[in-house]
């Protein structure tokens, strides 16, 4: 595992020397020690990014060229897989199918993005029809520049993929700080850029703390383009740091997910999509199934049989055969879901199953999957971001009430609806104000859909041409073609 910072092509330590230990979830021992960077650390690396996209011709290539290299890392990393899965486990905590999964997604995603870098050669320049035939005019597509990119612990190489893979295909170069508890599969790939070939300075990773090394990247004045996945907190005083240069700006935020449910639902199929919403992952998912809505005419099967399926779930260290939930990532992370489940409590909320942690496993930090009913609207459970294995549920009577309540949130992230009536399903849908909305699903993600919120889960898009298009810059090239003269001052 690397312990160093990876800037301009080469493992280095921080200037300053700092180091930060990195605990296993599952067990709550060390696990490693990785670097911290400084102010001055990033200096060096932002510098470097520039130096690359300016001078060194990484945005000047062909597209097809980078193509070449976001290829060869999507190859590595598949070859990689099982040791990364590994990796991610014991950094994050995730069972180790979802990790797998995670880091084929990765994979897959620089696939993508270097299809789409060949794209680029061709379809990068488009004529514009003016009505003055005098003028010719084109729309030319260009890299941004240098990207400073901040991604959260959850699905830490992911996460970074969803920036690195498009920034690289637009041309851009980047400077990459991973979440503080999870850095090490970043750090990975900034191994698997290196073995790659990928030229000096295009990509560089810094582990260090959100409020120094972050922070510092946010205000650099020769970073051009901010991506940011976390918390609405940070993202806000980003937002506010990144005004004062007017950078350009994606923000993916958090959510409090609903999921309808209308009585002609299949209530087998339907707990299993508010599982799969919720519990995988530890609910550590920004879109997470966490408020669901039910028709009262099968509120009471459908938690039946929610409650008696959540105790089925196998509890566990995530390298372990056959575990669907782990731990959560840090035991900060559990004690905010043990205080928000007892606040819940507190307000009047009903714990139908789990609540806290599992019997016998007082080392790690795992917590039990949990259904909460009797949830009150003006209650905490209710209206923010709990990430974690905590779901509220709560009846209604008509379309209109479940549509109203689903949308009663300041976050617009994702939704879903689930009945075998096509005609509602796609009417609620449109009437759902998320930027994802799924029907008899929950969760799918996929490379070439955009992804993103309404309201304050963030701004702009990832993914798919979207997000491509979040680190490319629109020019105009306008032409006077004819032969007589302008004629305005000068007859």
């Amino acid at each position: 595992m690397k312990n160093q910072l990876f800037i301009d092509g080469k493992w280095v330590s921080p200037i300053h020397g700092g180091t930060q230990e990195i605990f296993n979830p599952a067990t709550g021992n060390l696990l490693h020690v990785v670097a911290v960077a400084s102010e001055h650390d990033v200096d060096i690396a932002v510098k470097a990014a520039r130096r690359a996209f300016d001078k060194d011709g990484w945005s000047t290539l062909p597209g097809s060229e980078r193509a070449k290299y976001l290829r060869k890392m999507a190859e590595i990393i598949r070859r990689r897989l099982p040791e990364l899965a590994e990796l991610e486990v014991k950094d994050n905590g995730k069972p180790r199918p979802e990790a797998e999964w995670d880091i084929g997604d990765a994979a897959g995603c620089f696939e993508y993005y270097a299809k789409l870098a060949e794209e680029l050669d061709t379809n990068n320049k488009s004529d514009i029809q003016l009505s003055d035939d005098r003028f010719t005019s084109k729309v030319v597509r260009e890299p941004l520049g240098v990207v400073g990119a901040i991604v959260p612990w959850n699905y830490p190489l992911l996460m970074a993929s969803w920036k690195v893979a498009p920034a690289l295909a637009a041309g851009c170069t980047v400077v990459l700080k991973p979440a503080e508890v999870t850095p090490l599969t970043s750090l990975e790939l900034a191994a698997v850029a290196e073995e790659a070939g990928l030229p000096a300075g295009v990509l560089n990773v810094l582990t260090g703390r959100g409020s120094v090394a972050g922070q510092a990247i946010v205000d650099h004045p020769l970073v051009d383009k901010l991506a940011f996945t976390g918390s609405g907190p940070v993202g806000s005083r980003i937002m506010a740091s990144a005004s004062k240069d007017v950078k350009r700006v994606t923000l993916e935020l958090g959510g409090k997910s609903p999921l309808i449910v209308f009585p002609d639902s299949d209530i087998a199929k339907a707990v299993e999509w508010v599982m799969f919403g919720i519990f995988w992952n530890q609910g550590q998912v920004c879109s997470a199934t966490s408020r669901v809505l039910v028709h009262e005419e099968i509120y009471q099967s459908f938690l039946d049989r929610l409650v008696a399926e959540a105790k089925k779930i196998t509890i566990g260290n995530g390298l372990d055969a056959g575990i669907l939930l782990g731990p959560l990532v840090s035991e900060t992370q559990h004690r905010n879901v043990s205080n928000a489940v007892l606040k819940a409590k507190e307000d009047g909320a009903k714990v139908l199953t789990g609540g806290g942690r599992p019997a016998n496993m007082e080392q790690g930090y795992f917590f039990e999957p949990t259904v909460l009913t009797d949830v009150p609207l003006n209650s905490e459970a209710w209206i923010e971001e709990i990430f974690g294995p905590v779901v509220c549920v709560r009846p209604f009577a008509t379309e209109q009430e479940a549509v109203e309540l689903a949308n009663d949130s300041r976050f617009g992230l994702a939704a879903a609806v689930m009945s075998q009536n096509n005609e509602l399903a796609e009417r609620v849908a449109a009437n759902l104000r998320a930027g994802v909305v799924w029907i008899n699903c929950s969760q799918p993600t996929f490379t070439e859909a955009p992804w993103g919120g309404y309201k304050q889960s963030g701004i702009g898009r990832e993914l798919g041409p979207w997000g491509l298009d979040n680190y490319l810059e629109t020019k105009q090239i306008t032409a006077y073609v004819s032969d007589a003269p302008w004629g305005w001052y000068i007859k």
